[in-house]
């Protein structure tokens, strides 16, 4: 199986959101709760000496996901072509229907998202799909400005950006084995 792979240049994002706004107008996400492209903003340090970082949060497709572990329905499956992990609208149980929706809980980077309707269905990042079917990156990539995204096999990214699995503000998890590469921010006061 090929596991595709999130690559996130964390020197080059300037926090501009252009990622997270492109995703939800391709998915048509009306809903001020859904954002499956999140993005968290890192500050440190005491004037003069300040650090400021921004760290990109999708699903990552994690080689052992704890969304899809722990869902009573499973409705969340691994594909085993290319490592996406996908949601069946037709088995999850929705909002309402599954107790303390555990797979909100289980996902470190949040990803799982129901919309504001009681009986929403359980819905996250695909790394768009339909756009990789076609051949496309995903539309967060496609819309960076600083050309800080990428989505491929993580044979190829660790090949061309190397193998860390860490940056500023992001931890990896040796049981769940997110399916990223970054090249870190840092922290450089002079």
């Amino acid at each position: 199986m090929t596991q595709l792979g999130f690559y996130f240049n964390q020197t080059r994002c300037i926090g501009c959101h252009t990622c997270a706004v492109a995703c939800k107008d391709w998915h048509d996400h009306q809903e001020a709760t859904l954002n499956w492209m999140q993005i968290n903003t890192i500050e440190k340090g005491v004037f003069p000496h300040l650090f400021l970082a921004f760290i990109a949060v999708p699903c990552y497709h994690c080689e052992d996901p704890s969304c899809m572990a722990v869902c009573p329905a499973d409705a969340i499956s691994k594909r085993a072509a290319d490592g996406i992990v996908i949601v069946d609208p037709d088995k999850c149980l929705g909002r309402e229907g599954c107790e303390k929706t555990p797979c909100l809980t289980a996902c470190r980077s949040k990803s799982p998202q129901f919309g504001p309707a009681p009986d929403a269905k359980m819905q996250k990042c695909d790394f768009c799909l339909d756009r990789l079917e076609e051949g496309k990156q995903p539309i967060c990539v496609e819309a960076c400005p600083m050309f800080a995204l990428e989505i491929y096999s993580m044979e190829n990214l660790q090949q061309k950006y190397g193998e860390q699995k860490e940056a500023e503000g992001f931890r990896y998890s040796k049981k769940i084995r997110q399916a990223a590469v970054f090249t870190p921010k840092p922290e450089v006061f002079s």
